[in-house]
């Protein structure tokens, strides 16, 4: 009986981390977004985290009807990265992101994480 048992719990287990890592760490998809940087903050209660936002040239349709412009919300990990954004605030940016299936609280508040600057003007 304690055999089943054990190997009850160890099979648990197995699929609790499976879970996990495909819901917080397997790369679901990668990309480049381009638009002008709208704002780069650090903030958070407990997990000071880097966020930022990103507009993009053209129009969508807001919930309500309206007209509204794309916009990529983002978190950063790298330090260096986020003083670069929060020094060129406004400027263009072509920003290389990760998309997580889920957000950690000390990655940031968004499955979208900046890891790199392709390009600035």
């Amino acid at each position: 009986m304690k055999k089943y048992t054990w190997i009850t719990l160890g099979v648990i287990l197995l699929l609790l981390g499976v879970f996990v890592w495909y819901k917080y760490f397997f790369v679901f998809g990668e990309g480049v977004k381009s638009g002008y940087l709208n704002y780069a903050i650090k903030k958070g209660y407990v997990f000071k985290t880097y966020e930022g936002k990103l507009i993009q040239e053209g129009f969508g349709r807001g919930k309500t009807g309206t007209i509204t412009s794309y916009e990529f919300e983002f978190s950063v990990e790298d330090p260096e990265i986020f003083k670069q954004l929060e020094m060129n605030s406004g400027k263009s940016f072509d920003l290389h992101y990760k998309e997580y299936n889920g957000a950690l609280p000390w990655r940031g508040n968004t499955k979208y994480v900046v890891d790199k600057i392709v390009n600035m003007k």
